[in-house]
């Protein structure tokens, strides 16, 4: 059972708000198709899925700009909480056994606050770096991007048009990944929520406006997400007012060696390990692709029960890299302890619940999202591997937070690694036999094996 303790009630204070958070974010690009949807024609919906997906690559691919920032920020509030006298702090001394992910010898020899407001500014110089290098390498990224894609030619002209356009948010999208982990780091996850709520406002009734007043076509749903990402950035920055920080952080060491030190080794961590995911999840659509359509159909319904899961997991694993740095940095073993047992508690319930809503209602969920009773059919047939993803799937998201939090992140690089070799293991040794089962037994592999060999190497970091 679980108590509602304190390290309860802040589990769910940061995880509640990062959930909404998580459901709003695919509304940014939904709201783009349904527009397109009932104003063009199947060319312009084509469109719109080939730029959306050319962009949550190249974005996906800079997560660790949120996930680095916000444990190494959450680090270092725990080092002032403990700067500062903080009563829940324990006399226990900081485990050598974590020292591998440890920020706080450079955080800690700051005064009060000068040591998260160096990390924002050099999460922000990191994030509008790389956006920049995004804006002016465009022809090039284009080119890649529509190679690997490969969109026919009555969508290309369009796509190349929602391109053109959607590139200018660079700057500001990856300026909102480091200003978001900024925020879970600091134990905010209520500003990102706002902010995201109403950037997808804003992003609805612009592209309304320049899509039907201005007839503006593909290109008012692209100025209306460009116009969108652009407020939700501003309106992140006016967030930072609350913490009192304007023109005083970037005089706190902005440009200190170890700190970019930290930056690098991290993030690197961080985005060759997103590169792991990115090939199991490309993989399992390509191999499904392959199996023809009714199959490709019958895994996107199945991955739909998979992202519902994530939502959920993931605003837990927020709060972990919230709690889990905070208390690292603060050297407080004890309640860092607790914490993670209670993330699994909260990790086991939702489990229950999923599970059980999956068993009872999968069927009915996968009818509303199709009225192919084919597609339902043969989905119905591979429902019960679905059913495993909340047991697989529970420990790798409530660890990678634990693990981004003390920044542990060459544990979260190795585990996806070698979870990704045994997925490709499976799937290769067993498609012949089992067809698509095998890339259903290899992805609930993947899941499981992330969360096993990070249990793992926890104990191993802290016997």
């Amino acid at each position: 059972m679980i108590r509602f303790s304190a390290h309860n009630h802040d589990i769910l204070r940061l995880a509640l708000p990062s959930i909404v958070q998580n459901v709003t974010v695919p509304l940014l690009g939904l709201a783009d198709v349904t527009i397109m949807g009932h104003i063009g024609d199947a060319r312009h919906i084509g469109a719109i899925a080939v730029g959306s997906m050319i962009f949550n690559v190249l974005y996906w691919l800079c997560a660790f700009l949120r996930m680095g920032t916000s444990g190494i920020t959450a680090q270092a509030y725990g080092n002032e909480e403990q700067g500062n006298g903080d009563k829940g702090r324990s006399s226990e001394s900081h485990p050598s056994s974590l020292e591998d992910g440890r920020v706080v010898t450079e955080l800690g020899k700051a005064k009060s606050q000068a040591s998260s407001r160096s990390v924002l500014g050099h999460a922000l110089g990191l994030a509008l770096g790389i956006g920049l290098v995004m804006v002016l390498l465009q022809a090039p990224l284009r080119w890649l991007s529509f190679l690997l894609m490969q969109p026919t030619a009555n969508v290309a002209g369009l796509c190349l048009s929602y391109y053109n356009i959607c590139i200018w948010g660079a700057p500001a999208v990856l300026g909102l990944y480091a200003l978001t982990g900024w925020f879970i780091g600091m134990q905010d996850t209520r500003t990102p929520m706002m902010v995201a709520i109403l950037q997808n406002v804003l992003n609805i009734v612009a592209s309304l406006f320049f899509v039907i007043v201005l007839d503006l076509g593909i290109e008012g749903v692209a100025l209306g997400t460009l116009l969108a990402q652009w407020a939700g950035f501003v309106m992140a920055l006016i967030g930072l007012r609350a913490y009192g920080v304007y023109g005083s952080y970037w005089s706190h060491e902005p440009h200190s060696p170890s700190l970019w030190g930290r930056f690098f080794s991290v993030n690197r961590d961080i985005f060759l390990r997103t590169l792991c995911l990115v090939a199991v999840n490309f993989y399992f659509t390509s191999a499904g692709a392959k199996q023809g359509a009714l199959m490709l159909a019958v895994n996107t319904l199945l991955m739909q029960l998979f992202m519902l899961f994530s939502y959920f997991m993931d605003g837990f694993a927020y709060a972990g890299e919230a709690l889990a740095g905070r208390y690292y940095g603060a050297q407080n073993l004890r309640a860092l302890k607790e914490v993670i047992a209670n993330l699994f508690k909260w990790g086991w319930a939702v489990v229950a619940l999923f599970t059980l809503v999956y068993w009872l209602g999968g069927t009915a969920f996968l009818r509303l999202l199709t009225s192919d009773g084919d597609v339902v059919q043969a989905s119905a047939t591979y429902l019960p591997w679905a059913l495993l993803i909340p047991l697989a799937g529970m420990a790798a998201f409530i660890w990678d937070g634990v693990f981004i939090g003390v920044t542990y992140t060459r544990g979260m690089l190795v585990s996806c690694f070698l979870a990704s070799v045994v997925f490709f293991l499976l799937w290769f040794s067993l498609h012949v036999y089992w067809g698509n089962h095998a890339l259903w037994a290899a992805l609930i592999a993947f899941l499981a094996g992330r969360g096993i060999l990070q249990t793992w190497l926890w104990l191993q970091k802290n016997r």
